[in-house]
């Protein structure tokens, strides 16, 4: 895949001019648009991180006058969304992602592409933030201005991925971001999650780390395009066979794709052995599946789940701010909690409450 060139990047002149952020700015109104996000707009598609940084707040926020503005940002630049390359990067803790995605990041960036990497966190109990502070763990790559690191928590969100990573996906590309890449925290499934929102799923793997028969019984092998056993330099020889046992098992499965086998590769992180490798299989990946449909088809099949997800995502809220179930819901939650009334009951009469009204 070439760098983004001048001629195919929306902010700049047919020159290869970047153009100025008050030649971005929109008019007041356009497209619900305000002056203050009028201005937040022209900063993001600027490439300015800043305003990347707040508009990626302002689509995590709760409050309801912010998902307002948040929905009029996300219209006024879905125009300018769509073209990078979006990555899942997955694997249990310990498998060496953060080292992983910071070389790759430093290795994309040395030929010519920008980077944004989502890295959502496990939120803690105590404070609700983000555990791991991968930003802190990439500090090369941070310090990079072609590079955008976005850490956040996943706030008890099913999968341990963000509600809004989506959101935060499509402003980055707006930003002119041509590679995203989306980490998960690996447990569960944050692996289905973030499938469902890339165009080519990474799963990390550990030497020594289980056999064939262990990985047949992660149904995560199903969704994985490319499986990569990382710290091959610690013990080459186990590296090799795990890769080895991998390609086995992964003959045993009906591959996510019908125009692609998902490949097995061994490299180093630490070592920044095998990313040139690791990025021509990427390549190769895209291209297949453009050449089929396939990719154009994923991108459209994860849109309408991402209305969906939007759906029960609303319903749920819409259920629980309804006055009728605020008002009985403690009560309901005690008698449930103390064995009088069974969670079918409870849920029930919370529903029946709501009635034709929702």
């Amino acid at each position: 895949m070439r760098a983004r060139s001048a001629a195919r990047d929306p902010r700049r002149t047919p020159a290869g001019q970047r153009l100025s952020t008050m030649q971005l700015v929109p008019e007041p109104g356009q497209n619900g648009v305000d002056n203050q996000d009028s201005v937040l707009v022209a900063g993001l598609m600027a490439g300015e991180r800043r305003a990347l940084a707040k508009a990626i707040t302002l689509v995590e926020s709760t409050r309801s006058d912010h998902r307002v503005r948040a929905q009029q940002l996300l219209d006024a630049l879905l125009p300018h969304t769509g073209r990078s390359l979006r990555v899942g990067i997955s694997g249990v803790p310990g498998v060496g992602k953060s080292t992983f995605i910071e070389a790759l990041g430093m290795y994309l960036i040395e030929r010519g592409h920008r980077v944004a990497v989502l890295a959502v966190d496990p939120s803690s109990t105590v404070h609700g933030g983000s555990i791991l502070g991968d930003k802190t763990r990439m500090e090369l790559l941070s310090q990079r201005s072609e590079a955008f690191i976005r850490p956040s928590p996943s706030s008890g969100s099913l999968g341990g991925v963000a509600e809004h990573t989506r959101e935060a996906l499509l402003l980055c590309e707006a930003a002119g971001y041509d590679i995203i890449i989306v980490e998960t925290v690996g447990v569960g499934q944050s692996e289905t999650a973030v499938a469902g929102m890339t165009d080519c799923f990474v799963l990390l793997q550990l030497p020594n780390a289980g056999d064939d028969l262990q990985a047949i019984k992660k149904g995560i092998m199903e969704l994985a395009d490319l499986v990569v056993f990382n710290k091959a330099d610690l013990d080459p020889a186990a590296a090799q066979l795990a890769a080895a046992q991998m390609r086995s098992a992964l003959a045993m499965l009906h591959p996510a794709s019908p125009n692609w086998q998902p490949p097995v590769m061994t490299l180093s992180a630490t070592r920044k052995d095998g990313l040139a490798e690791f990025w021509e299989v990427i390549e190769k990946f895209k291209s297949t599946l453009t050449a089929s449909g396939e990719f154009a088809a994923r991108r459209r099949h994860q849109a309408l789940a991402w209305m969906w997800q939007q759906i029960d995502s609303g319903l749920r809220n819409r259920f629980r701010e309804h006055p009728a179930v605020k008002s009985a819901l403690a009560e309901l939650s005690v008698s449930v909690e103390a064995g009088s009334t069974t969670p079918a009951a409870a849920a029930q009469r919370l529903l029946a409450l709501v009635g034709r009204h929702f």
